[in-house]
């Protein structure tokens, strides 16, 4: 296990198309890379961006909805081709910004689509505007409003460039068309939103109530650590619950048990951490199924559910570990 985090990471869809899904199975044909990466040979170039041509939505053409898209007629344009189809009204996307959408991919000439979330039911989020995603992406999303509609016509030079992406049907000369809908934008200073929540246990850490986008303090009492997973809310949001098998965007800090040492923290790094709950050790799964979005969540993870006898960097064996885990958004 890498030790960027406690957490094992993963990339939160197919975000690259380095592993294209099925349209008809929804099963993925290749193995996603662990870490979203921009496959281009070399840097994309920075032009204009253009307003069209793209092909047109012939029907689920309102935000949220699985769009149809007619194939690409005559040449398509040259440089990075952006048309808002629908205008949201949220802030405006800037570098850094994690963000959280659904989109559909289909190939220009062929109109064959090669990936898309909506089936899926489960939306997409990367870091937009560090070189994570296709070149394509990290230009034209940047600046747009959340709750906006983007049509793109991304051409090679902007994606895979010359050498394509073979294992997804894509070829060095095809240019991407996306639509891509804009659900919601997370940086290193998002926190929990919700209800505060009484702490009056003794017995358990006391974790703080600030959502300015530092990092809460833990206070572990001088007492022994429990057997049992603690899972509590210190913030209730009122998102939905949270399944087993999610995936999630958070912000955390972890502390030891004994002693209160920090030994991993988002706050710290200043990015977010994304993962899948069934990636995790087990003390967050279970800690984490059930809890609502936007909530702040006290974890206190005894060793079985954690580490156990096998000691971590900063982390010493049969550690009990104690977390704060703001939920920001299921991915």
């Amino acid at each position: 296990m890498r030790r960027r985090s406690v957490l094992l990471a993963v990339p939160a869809g197919l975000l690259t198309l380095a592993g294209c899904g099925d349209e008809k199975s929804g099963s993925d044909k290749t193995k996603p890379s662990q870490e979203p990466t921009n496959q281009s040979p070399s840097p994309a170039p920075s032009g204009k961006i253009v307003s069209g041509p793209v092909p047109a939505i012939t029907a689920g053409k309102k935000f949220g909805e699985k769009p149809k898209v007619a194939k690409g007629s005559g040449k398509p344009p040259q440089s990075l081709a952006v048309k808002t189809i629908s205008q949201g009204h949220g802030r405006k996307t800037v570098k850094g910004d994690w963000l959280q959408i659904n989109y559909l991919a289909q190939i220009w000439d062929t109109g064959k689509v090669i990936d898309n979330t909506f089936d899926k039911k489960k939306t997409a989020a990367f870091p937009i505007g560090k070189g994570q995603v296709l070149p394509g992406w990290d230009q034209g999303l940047l600046g747009r409003n959340l709750g906006s509609r983007l049509e793109l016509a991304v051409p090679p030079a902007y994606a895979y460039g010359k050498q394509g992406q073979p294992q997804a049907g894509i070829k060095g000369t095809d240019t991407l068309v996306f639509v891509i809908d804009l659900v919601g934008a997370y940086n290193a200073k998002s926190s929990a939103k919700g209800s505060k929540v009484d702490q009056t246990d003794p017995d358990l850490p006391k974790v703080s109530t600030n959502t300015d986008g530092k990092a809460p303090t833990i206070t572990v009492p001088k007492k022994p650590a429990p057997k049992k997973l603690v899972s509590e809310y210190v913030i209730e949001g009122d998102g939905k619950e949270v399944k087993k098998t999610d995936a999630l965007l958070v912000q955390y800090r972890g502390v030891l048990w004994d002693g209160g040492k920090e030994f991993d923290s988002t706050y710290k790094r200043g990015e977010l951490a994304q993962f899948s709950l069934q990636q995790v050790v087990k003390g967050w799964s279970q800690g984490l199924t059930g809890k609502k979005v936007g909530s702040r969540v006290l974890i206190v993870v005894p060793p079985d559910l954690g580490y156990g006898k096998a000691a971590q960097k900063g982390i010493p064996a049969n550690s009990t570990l104690v977390f704060s885990v703001d939920i920001l958004a299921v991915l």
